[in-house]
């Protein structure tokens, strides 16, 4: 196993981590554990795509596409219908992110998971507080 390899591993698990912590912290369904895993599997899926095509040719971009896709299956498990009430999709667009933070990780894009993680942290903190600006919202 190589050391870049466990590096964008550990890259992984902290900008999933972070996250999770976020979605922890509000006490909401997918928190640490599942952010951090997203992460953590994104990456593992794109270093395999990009180990094999050291070794052939191909297209690491439909890897990255499979991950897309089967994190909306996964991020339609938090989503709850309750009367005309849905909840659960910023969760949901979370644990989407983190699989984007994986990915990010898993090309060895340090800056860019540094700068995406602190972004999706501000978007889940900051927009949450602007929830009062809009009617029908609770605070």
């Amino acid at each position: 196993m190589s050391l870049e390899f466990v590096i964008r591993l550990l890259a992984a698990t902290v900008a999933g981590g972070t996250l999770g912590l976020e979605r922890e912290s509000n006490n909401k369904s997918a928190g640490l554990r599942t952010n951090t895993l997203v992460a953590v599997g994104a990456s593992i899926f794109v270093m395999i795509s990009t180990r094999i095509l050291e070794e052939s040719t191909g297209d690491p971009t439909r890897v990255v596409g499979q991950i897309v896709t089967g994190i909306g299956f996964l991020g339609a498990g938090v989503i709850l219908h309750q009367g005309s009430n849905v909840k659960g999709l910023t969760t949901a667009a979370t644990v989407w992110c983190s699989a984007a933070l994986g990915c990010l990780a898993g090309f060895g894009m340090y800056w860019e998971l540094a700068a995406s993680t602190l972004l999706v942290i501000l978007i889940n903190t900051v927009f949450k507080k602007t929830d009062k600006w809009f009617p029908g919202r609770k605070p």
